[in-house]
């Protein structure tokens, strides 16, 4: 591999003008297709086989009306809602019902009215009730005076026909008596029949006022009277309709503030896709600061930029271009981007570095630096240092590959768009960093380079290695010590997917999310839907009766504040609810809740011939990371075993790439632990802008492993490779560890410091979901950089000593050998009138 990037550094070097002409027409090629081509980002979230979109579907087939997506619109007037502001949303109404994809709105106002009327009605009707009660009670007590009145009657006759049988006025009494006989058999009949409607209403009356009373909490117009929730309905899910035609709605809506009226929009019809913020510029503009200062130059500091910014271009703007052909999640291009300008500078720093060190050495031996002697430099760079490029890129690219095990294709997207833009990153560096380098010639000579006689002097990367390997037991615990403890809070991670309360303070997703809670309660911003389905069909009169069954089982649920009965099948086979927890979507309790109603809940109704479904956004919490939970096993498995065995061809060594294992093991769980800290329970929230503590996004782990794991592999193959290197020219375990540290940290150093920059860019995106997988990289790569591989790792092997380069011999014939160490070009170390050979190589 080694002669093979020579060979291209070579020729890169020779035809400058050549390659960089290329890749323009490459950018520009891409740039055309996107312009040609794009389709906005999606926000669709696709997880097969799930029982939230099973339940969902069903119910676009028995109750359409409910099962497309719901948009949440805000409306706020300080001192209550005015007729000319109401006329005003009106207005406004009719324009969001003309929308496309809009298939009904439930008007705030009015359908509090109905419910106040309801209120009203059940009032009404229990009056009616204790009317009716006490008109019954009057007959009841009538014809308990007839039957004494008869009773009395039928002695006197019998009397009379005992002792005067003759008695003229007898045919009178008993013809009498049989008519009162006729009024107490009507009047009993009319009794029964009036019993039989007073128990009818008085079910009737208890089952709506169980109704009424589950949902008693539920509002669409605030007690005060000054903020109403207006709730638009579509005919698909929100997720698979176009951001353009869900952006229509808010532009209808400006109109509004003319009138006066506040208006916020939930997150659901609102997207933030672009990435650029003031977050990102800042990063970059920071890794820019820490080139200057290594490279000391501008031209040489922006060469690793470029690099970046066109692996970057590429790959984005080609995927841009394939949105034509297919939905491409808005997630997907942020953490390409991310990535790509983090290992796009690093990786043509590297190479830089190398170049610069070479040229360094040949002005200190006092030769010239010619024209072939900077084309063979930069090739020789490309061969050596642009071999640990291919081998890092390859495990990063491994580790974003092996996403596709998650069988989750929102996350399968994710890791192919970034592997993809690491792959072309990878690219330009081999062949654009060469060209631009050559352009540069002697400028890339440091300024401080001269021919000098005096003996090297150490500086901090000596005196750090000499440090840790002295105290190595002590270094070892303190790293482990340190390391633990910032795993810790790793172990209340709770995952779910982010909502309104964790955007920023000044989004109108918030400012929705936030007058919701305040208004409705925190539940009302994640409201979860119930299904119930039976085999037969429920007869008219025992809609209500069924329906007040079913809703008092699932109100009975601990978290449940109001359940409202929203929608009846046409074959009245299956009736739906609406759940409002006391809590948001993404609260432990309403996990718990959803737990219940699918667990016992499900089960008891069961038994009674109730089939029970749920769905929501907190069903979809659990569901997502129930199936990352389950797919994270393998997935480790996949990405370590891959990268275990790349490593030991690299390293020629059993134990190096245990220990890198180990080592990224503990960078994993203090970044985890961190994350939680700040996300989950609110640490310094006010510095990285976190006012609602929650949940941690599902996928952050699953894309935090993967990145984190190749990015920590590029870190110990830059650095031990130095070593390995030293150790097979000749040097002791011991020796080696301090040369290949010394020829090295420097550049990962720096390198750590760019990742770190880049980022931290991200913790204060636009975009929420990627605010903990940025903070998460940037804790964990400064951790495995500067704990992990610079001072664990150097610790323990000059402990382990010769120990730590052991591999079994029918392994090594067995491995192949990919010639990291560029022993195949020693003999270019100077173009062919410099025959002197040079062992020092360094990556």
């Amino acid at each position: 591999m080694a002669s093979f990037l020579h060979r291209l550094g070579m020729g890169a070097a020779r035809r400058p003008v050549a390659v960089l002409i290329a890749w323009i027409l490459v950018l520009g090629s891409v740039a055309a297709a996107m312009v040609s081509f794009q389709r906005p980002l999606t926000n669709e979230f696709e997880l097969p086989n799930s029982e939230f979109a099973a339940v969902l579907d069903d119910l676009g087939e028995q109750i359409p009306e409910i099962a497309g997506g719901t948009g949440t619109v805000v409306l706020h007037s300080e001192d209550g809602f005015t007729p000319a502001q109401r006329k005003a949303i009106d207005a406004t109404t009719a324009e969001w019902r003309t929308l496309p994809h809009v298939t009904g709105i439930v008007d705030p106002i009015d359908t509090q009215q109905q419910l106040d009327r309801s209120a009203d009605d059940l009032a009404a009707g229990e009056q009616k009730l204790l009317d009716g009660t006490a008109k019954y009670d009057k007959g009841a007590r009538q014809l308990a005076q007839l039957r004494w009145l008869i009773g009395e009657g039928e002695r006197d006759i019998a009397r009379l026909q005992r002792t005067d049988p003759d008695n003229a006025t007898l045919p009178y009494r008993i013809s009498g008596q049989a008519e009162l006989d006729q009024m107490l058999a009507d009047g009993e009949r009319k009794l029964d029949r009036a019993r039989t409607q007073l128990d009818d209403g008085q079910q009737q009356y208890t089952d709506g006022a169980t109704l009424r009373g589950l949902g008693d909490g539920i509002r669409l117009v605030s007690s005060d009277g000054t903020t109403a929730l207006l709730q638009i309905r579509f005919d698909e899910s929100m997720q698979e309709i176009s951001p353009d035609d869900l952006a229509l709605v808010p532009e209808t809506g400006e109109q509004l503030a003319d009138a006066g009226v506040d208006v916020d929009y939930g997150q659901e019809l609102v997207f933030v896709t672009e990435v650029g913020g003031i977050g990102e510029a800042i990063g970059v503009a920071v890794a820019a600061v820490v080139l200057l200062v290594m490279l000391g130059s501008f031209v040489m500091a922006g060469l690793p930029l470029a690099i970046a910014f066109a692996g970057v271009g590429v790959s984005l703007m080609g995927a841009m271009g394939l949105t034509h052909w297919l939905d491409i999640q808005q997630m997907a291009p942020v953490l390409g981007a991310m990535l790509g300008l983090a290992v796009g500078i690093d990786y043509a720093l590297f190479i830089v570095n190398r170049h610069r060190r070479q040229l360094a050495d040949v002005v200190r031996d006092g030769a010239e630096v010619t024209r072939e002697e900077i084309r063979h430099s930069i090739a020789l760079a490309t061969g050596t240092a642009g071999t640990a490029v291919v081998v890092a890129g390859t495990t990063v690219i491994i580790a974003l590959a092996a996403l596709l095990v998650s069988g989750i294709p929102t996350l399968i997207q994710m890791g192919l768009l970034a592997a993809a833009t690491v792959t072309v990153t990878v690219l330009v560096a081999l062949t654009l960093t060469p060209a631009l380098l050559s352009l540069a010639g002697r400028r890339a000579v440091p300024r401080k380079a001269k021919a000098s006689t005096t003996p090297h002097q150490d500086g901090w990367p000596e005196k750090w290695v000499d440090a840790v390997t002295r105290r190595a037991p002590a270094a070892i615990v303190a790293v482990v010590i340190v390391m633990g403890a910032l795993a810790v809070p790793a172990l209340s991670l709770r995952l779910g997917l982010p909502d309104g309360g964790s955007e920023s303070v000044d989004s109108t997703a918030f400012r929705a999310y936030d007058r919701v809670s305040d208004a409705f309660g925190t539940g009302a911003n994640g409201p979860i839907l119930v299904s119930a389905s039976v085999d037969s069909p429920i007869a008219r009169d025992d809609l209500v009766g069924e329906q007040a069954r079913i809703g008092e089982e699932i109100a009975s649920v601990e978290g449940v504040r109001d359940v409202l009965p929203i929608g009846v099948s046409e074959d009245r086979r299956t009736v739906a609810f609406q759940v409002v927890s006391e809590e948001g979507p993404s609260a432990e309790t309403t996990v718990n809740l959803v737990d219940e109603l699918r667990g016992p809940v499900t089960s008891e109704l069961a038994s009674d011939g109730v089939e029970l479904g749920v769905t929501g956004q907190a069903v979809a919490n659990i569901e997502v990371s129930e199936r990352l939970a389950g797919a994270l096993p393998l997935y480790i498995a996949l990405v370590i075993g891959l990268s275990l065995v790349l490593l030991t061809i690299v390293f020629r060594s059993v134990l190096v790439p245990i220990l890198a294992t180990a080592g990224f093991l503990l960078s994993v769980g203090a970044s985890f632990g961190v994350v939680v800290a700040v996300y989950q329970w609110g640490w310094l929230g006010g510095v990285f802008d976190v006012h609602n503590p929650g949940a941690v996004m599902s996928f952050m782990p699953t894309l935090l492993i993967g990145i984190l794991f190749g990015l920590a592999m590029d870190y110990q193959m830059f650095l031990v490779s130095g070593m390995r290197e030293s150790y097979v020219h000749g040097q002791t375990a011991r020796q080696s560890v301090r040369s290949g540290f010394a020829s090295g940290a420097r550049v990962v150093a720096a390198a750590a410091l760019i990742m770190v920059a880049v980022f931290s860019g991200f913790v204060f995106s636009h975009m929420t979901m990627a605010r903990p997988i940025g903070l998460g990289l940037a804790v964990g790569v400064l951790l495995d950089a500067f704990l992990i591989r610079m001072t664990l790792t150097p610790a323990v092997m000059s402990l382990l000593g010769d120990k730590i380069w052991w591999m079994p011999v029918w392994l090594d014939r067995l491995l192949p050998h990919l010639d990291v160490e560029g022993s195949a070009l020693v003999d270019k170390q100077r173009p062919p009138r410099h025959s002197t050979a040079r062992e020092d190589v360094l990556v």
